[in-house]
């Protein structure tokens, strides 16, 4: 598996996370008239959850590019076996 299927693996894993905390049932956990440090629950469960998501999505878009960055050749030395790379 490259690289490249990894981090389009996990983008796809971080839509579906984005998704189950942004569910109705989970939300409804946070709608309560509790306050953290003066902030209603649910406000400062949603600006979490989105800060995260946001946290995340930075990371892999950074693996992406330093992927994209890296030289071809680095790439074909990978696949080679030992033997082969350090003879060249």
């Amino acid at each position: 598996m490259t690289g490249r299927d990894r981090s389009n693996e996990r983008l796809v894993a971080l839509f579906l996370l984005g998704l189950l905390l942004f569910l109705p049932p989970l939300l409804l956990v946070f709608n309560r008239p509790d306050r953290v440090i003066g902030i209603p629950a649910l406000y400062l469960y949603i600006f979490v959850a989105w800060a995260g998501l946001i946290a995340l999505s930075a990371l892999i878009s950074a693996r992406i590019g330093r992927e994209a960055e890296a030289p071809a050749d680095t790439a074909a030395v990978a696949d080679k076996p030992l033997e082969e790379t350090s003879r060249a």
